[in-house]
């Protein structure tokens, strides 16, 4: 039988160690470093949070994207559009 994995200790070890490393140039704010999405072209910080105690991690474009079906630009605009932010050069809201 292989050796089981202990992901959870693998988890605390890297969020203690590598998280700075992981999440370059993140910003720590309270208990979350505020970080651009690795998986995206983000310009500013804001959306991809992860909460440096625990590795919880949340991004408010992904979950939009999960909940309504749709894609992640797709949930990018509508999350837009209900914040009234800009998009190429157009205030939406």
């Amino acid at each position: 039988m292989k050796d089981a994995l202990d992901f959870a200790a693998i988890n605390q070890a890297a969020l203690a160690a590598f998280l700075a490393r992981i999440l370059p140039g993140g910003k720590r704010v309270g208990a979350e470093i505020v970080a651009l999405n690795p998986r995206r072209v983000d310009r500013r910080l804001g959306s991809f949070k992860v909460n440096r105690f625990n590795g919880r991690w949340c991004d408010f474009v992904s979950l939009v994207a999960y909940l309504e079906g749709v894609s992640q630009g797709e949930a990018a605009r509508r999350l837009a559009r209900m914040l009234g932010l800009e998009i190429g050069g157009r205030r939406h809201g």
